[in-house]
């Protein structure tokens, strides 16, 4: 039977998968790789996978098409054969709501609970409404853009053209189904910007004024730099990361988006790079932190599922070091923006009152940016002013 092959294939590739990559980068080499697997396979392959993963770690001790019978029923508004030929009483109720949804798997499950999918609630965030944020990782979260507002009208009748689902969150901020093929519909002119809701929103603590010198300090591809100079263009900038790779696709981004007068370095900010940076001063640091990115794990719920909660200490180590590590190229009364995709206290507020308290910083402001109600990622930003 067709669904017995299905479940086969989502059995075979979960056991070869050890998280060690993220899953969509894994399953490029592995459909590379088993070319005898036509488009529908891997379509259901892909869907049964990440159903799975959703549910995090909830119902250890059921079998893997129970799990698998459970994730595909809360993360998916479609029919499926797993759900037809195991589960066909939930089959027909598939398009009701998710809270609807759990009270059906909760029946049926009575050892089903919800904290399970994230176990790690004591080390929340303040103000993140557990149960909207729990039920959010059963929803795959949308693609978002950043348009120029004069290519705003063309961009959008181009996509809806091109049939595409798209709602506009602002003048400049396009919502779009996750998995829309940007590159096959709209041209690499620079009137846009990928980059998810919440992250845009951190420009809201930038304030950068004309002829600042701005340092994103781990700018990876560029996103917030891109967001700072889109908000002051007169801005000038130097841009750093660890991971020259990553700074060759922040070039090919700037050059795209017609950002072509800034600084680049390769620099390891856990060391001293005093002889890098001895004369630098600047009028304000973004930095990024490296951090468990538990705020996009609706993404990436692989992540979530191998994820071992010693490694936010270890993340923390690393924030913490880096921070007092750039602190000292700040100019006295000029901000640092800190930010992560983390939802984890210690990564956030427990960092910021570190920095408050060993480097006598003042906390202008911060928000934990809920993202979790909008089918984006959740984020963490604070504004430091260094004494």
């Amino acid at each position: 039977m067709k669904v017995e092959h299905q479940i086969r294939t989502f059995e075979k590739i979960l056991k070869e998968y050890d998280g060690a990559l993220p899953l969509h980068r894994f399953l490029v080499t592995y459909f590379k790789a088993n070319k005898q697997m036509g488009s529908s396979d891997r379509r259901w392959a892909s869907r049964y996978l990440y159903s799975s993963f959703r549910i995090g770690k909830a119902m250890p001790a059921r079998s893997l098409q129970e799990r698998l019978t459970v994730g595909d029923f809360l993360c998916n508004s479609t029919s499926s054969l797993v759900l037809q030929s195991l589960q066909p009483a939930w089959n027909e109720q598939v398009s009701l709501p998710v809270a609807a949804k759990l009270v059906l798997v909760k029946d049926a499950y009575p050892e089903f609970v919800l904290e399970d999918v994230f176990p790690f609630q004591e080390a929340r965030s303040n103000g993140i409404d557990e149960q909207q944020f729990l039920e959010s990782f059963f929803t795959q979260p949308d693609l978002f853009i950043r348009v120029k507002a004069k290519h705003a009208d063309e961009i959008h009748h181009t996509l809806s053209e091109a049939g595409v689902h798209v709602k506009a969150l602002s003048e400049n901020i396009l919502s779009l189904p996750n998995g829309t093929k940007l590159g096959q519909i709209l041209p690499s002119t620079g009137h846009y910007q990928v980059q998810d809701l919440s992250s845009q929103r951190t420009g809201n603590y930038f304030q950068p004024k004309p002829y600042e010198y701005w340092w994103d300090c781990c700018a990876a591809s560029g996103g917030k730099s891109l967001l700072l100079h889109e908000l002051e263009p007169k801005v000038q900038l130097l841009v750093s990361d660890v991971r020259e790779h990553s700074l060759m696709n922040l070039d090919e981004r700037f050059q795209e988006a017609g950002l072509h007068k800034y600084q680049k370095k390769v620099l390891d900010l856990l060391v001293d790079n005093e002889q890098h940076l001895h004369h630098y001063e600047f009028d304000g640091i973004i930095l990024d932190a490296p951090c468990s990115g538990s705020g996009t794990w609706g993404r990436t719920p692989e992540m979530l599922y191998y994820f071992n909660e010693r490694k936010v200490k270890q993340f923390q180590g690393l924030q913490k070091a880096i921070a007092a590590n750039v602190l000292k190229y700040l100019k006295p009364g000029q901000p640092l923006i800190y930010i992560t995709c983390s939802v984890f206290h210690a990564e956030n507020e427990a960092v910021v009152e570190h920095l408050q308290q060993a480097h006598g910083l003042t906390l202008e402001a911060m928000e934990v940016i809920k993202g979790y109600n909008e089918k984006a990622d959740t984020m963490f930003v604070a504004r430091l002013i260094k004494p």
